[in-house]
């Protein structure tokens, strides 16, 4: 797994690939959490460690993995298990996808689609409060009106730091977002809804009414049913957190606009797909219509 070599931590790979990790990690310039330079095939990210900020870079070449901490010389062996365990849940490292390539392989629409891919992994949003704030803010609006939310709240609650004259930041807590009004976030853009969903998942996950690690031992449907039961997160938003915070393979977003398009771009239609059409084809991808989702979103950005 992970070896020390010198003041860097080293992960040899195989089946990651890396080069289309990094262009959806860079997909948008309003992009607060990270910064991704393609050239240099590296992110660097301010990460959460018991109560230390810690800023890592991580370099994703052909066949490893060279992680290193600009800001620490030595660090201790608990921070580096941590930030170890981050990236390889990051990047679901951990995962075989040679299930999903060979029931892709059968498929008409998914198989060129991960010929071209092959490789590409689900890319985690750890924290499920960045989660489902991330998916009420994209609701109903695109994708770049939605990271201009995301900076603004960030900027705004979150907390900092400097290296190189480059501002690193962190999504504020639920508890730092609890404490607001909704006149707080309306002054960010936020609609009068959407800043309401936003404090209550806050003030849900802060009292520790709702938690990760509760409904990481449900079933997909039990997820569902959990997440949908709070107030401003519908199906669409329940299985965007269940596929990119709860790992579960099978998650699917049906309702989700970019799946459509890309849909629509694949099979060279003129209009998109009915719903109808799209659940009957999700059949053959049973077990993993995240992977299968997340796949076909990365055609949009060709």
């Amino acid at each position: 797994m992970w070896q020390l070599h010198g003041s860097e931590l080293r992960r040899a790979i195989q089946d990651v690939n890396g080069d289309d990790m990094l262009s959806y990690l860079a997909r948008n310039q309003k992009e607060v959490l990270h910064r991704v330079n393609l050239e240099k095939k590296s992110v660097m990210k301010v990460i959460q460690i018991h109560n230390e900020v810690v800023l890592i870079k991580l370099h994703i070449l052909d066949k490893e993995l060279i992680l290193s901490f600009p800001q620490l010389m030595n660090p201790s062996r608990e921070v580096s298990k941590a930030v170890t365990d981050f990236v390889d849940e990051w990047f679901d490292l951990s995962r075989d996808l040679q299930p999903f390539y060979d029931l892709a392989y059968r498929d008409e629409i998914l198989k060129k689609v991960v010929l071209a891919y092959k490789g590409l992994r689900i890319i985690a949003v750890e924290e499920l409060f960045e989660a489902l704030s991330w998916s009420i803010m994209g609701q109903q609006i695109s994708l770049h009106v939605a990271y201009g939310l995301k900076q603004k709240l960030v900027t705004t609650y979150g907390e900092s730091i400097v290296h190189d004259n480059i501002e690193y930041w962190l999504f504020p807590t639920s508890q730092q977002i609890a404490s607001l009004t909704v006149e707080d976030l309306r002054k960010l853009s936020f609609t009068q809804r959407k800043a309401e969903y936003i404090i209550g998942v806050a003030k849900l996950i802060a009292t520790g009414q709702l938690n990760k690690e509760q409904l990481l031992m449900m079933s997909l449907e039990e997820m569902e049913t959990r997440l949908t039961a709070i107030r401003g997160i519908g199906k669409w938003s329940a299985n965007y957190v269940i596929m990119r915070c709860l790992r579960h393979t099978d998650a699917f977003p049906l309702a989700d606009v970019g799946l459509h398009n890309a849909l629509k771009k694949v099979l060279n239609r003129t209009e998109k797909p009915s719903l109808a059409e799209i659940e009957d084809w999700a059949k053959n991808w049973s077990g993993w219509r995240a992977y299968a989702t997340f796949y076909l979103w990365r055609t949009l950005q060709e």
